[in-house]
């Protein structure tokens, strides 16, 4: 086995051999004896740093969505006016997720089967998502900036429209389109969406 590493250094090592393992293989094809081998260890070592196979291909799948959350969360926390941060966010999660599917797709795949078998990493990051656009709705509201102020309306609204560019399963939809033709309709539905907030009213 590998040594110089602890705990949390054999699993980052660990689930970086897996996420090239899904680029190479495939998800399905690749198996804790594989990710065991390159990393020097036994199959049963792996185990202990993960439970399952199903384990740490969720922890690859939640390491490729750390850089996103990451930008969500500052985007919620800068000083621009709601409409724009909120705009700016979605944007970010439809780019996100297009530039995997186009130039990731193994990868884009694994989160697409997280999000279908309602894994932890795919649940985890859903809510975050989630949390952080109700966050700026609500900063939106209070500062006078949307004057849509049920928020269940509005939330049902934004994910409504948004649905099929920022969800993996429904983008893949339109992977043959041209990724700026599919980007620049979803400007059109967030500017409408936007004015609708801004309006109180769909």
């Amino acid at each position: 086995m590998a040594t110089g590493l602890n705990a949390e250094g054999h699993e980052a090592r660990l689930v970086e051999i897996a996420r090239a393992h899904v680029r190479k293989f495939g998800h399905a094809r690749t198996t804790v004896v594989g990710v065991a081998a390159e990393a020097g260890m036994t199959h049963a070592n792996v185990y202990r740093y993960f439970p399952s196979k199903t384990a740490l291909l969720d922890e690859v799948v939640a390491t490729s969505l750390k850089p996103l959350d990451a930008r969500l969360r500052e985007a919620a926390e800068g000083a621009d006016p709601a409409y724009d941060k909120l705009e700016r966010m979605l944007l970010a999660v439809h780019r996100d997720y297009r530039r995997k599917l186009d130039d990731d797709p193994e990868l884009f795949d694994l989160l697409v089967d997280a999000l279908i078998r309602n894994r932890p990493s795919a649940r985890k990051h859903r809510s975050r998502v989630q949390s952080e656009v109700q966050r700026v709705y609500d900063e939106g509201v209070a500062s006078g900036a949307f004057a849509m102020t049920d928020r269940r309306r509005a939330m049902s609204l934004v994910f409504d429209a948004a649905h099929r560019f920022i969800h993996p399963v429904a983008l893949r939809l339109d992977k043959d389109s041209p990724a700026q033709a599919v980007a620049t309709r979803f400007e059109t539905v967030l500017a409408v969406t936007l004015r609708a907030l801004r309006a109180g009213r769909a």
